[in-house]
């Protein structure tokens, strides 16, 4: 069974996105060093990757208008819009749960939610993340969007890894 896993950052009070959805305040906290590139070794585990309609639509209009930022993985945008059809990228209206489970099913490497919160959060409620990757950014937004919303009850996580570079901190967990 494939490993669904959460790859995202968040402010140090827990936004992945400011109060007006950009996320342009995601950088360590010297400009003049460079990051790990820690996103490259997790992306070699991966073959596939889900988000939602805003997520895919920032992307494509703000990060990467140019290229598909994720060619090679199979990505799965989950949306009510029927948007032209693009090479590599499934459109659907299929449940996300629904999605996740089949998906978990199939051969391949990991799945990875990209996001937004409206993802992420379906996913959290029914134990479908597996592993949890999230970097703390060294801001303090104060409003935005959260990455994790009420929850009904405790959900306990294993420590796996941290990492520190340039005032980020990368956290690993796994489900218990």
């Amino acid at each position: 069974m494939r490993k669904v896993i959460l790859f995202i950052a968040m402010s140090l009070d827990g936004y992945i996105a400011d109060r007006n959805g950009k996320v342009d305040w995601l950088n360590g906290q010297d400009d003049h060093v460079e990051n790990l590139n820690t996103y490259s070794i997790f992306i070699e585990g991966v073959d596939t990757v889900v988000m939602g309609w805003n997520t895919y639509h920032q992307i494509i209009t703000e990060l990467s208008p140019k290229e598909w930022v994720y060619s090679g993985l199979a990505s799965y945008v989950i949306t009510h819009r029927t948007p032209a059809p693009a090479e590599q990228i499934t459109f659907t209206q299929e449940s996300l749960c629904s999605l996740v489970r089949r998906l978990k099913q199939e051969q391949g490497k990991a799945i990875w939610i990209c996001g937004g919160a409206a993802i992420i959060q379906p996913l959290i409620l029914e134990d479908l993340i597996d592993e949890y990757y999230i970097s703390i950014i060294p801001s303090i937004l104060g409003d935005g969007i959260r990455l994790f919303g009420k929850m009904p009850a405790e959900m306990r996580l294993n420590l796996i890894s941290t990492q520190t570079y340039n005032g980020i901190t990368e956290l690993v967990y796994s489900r218990r």
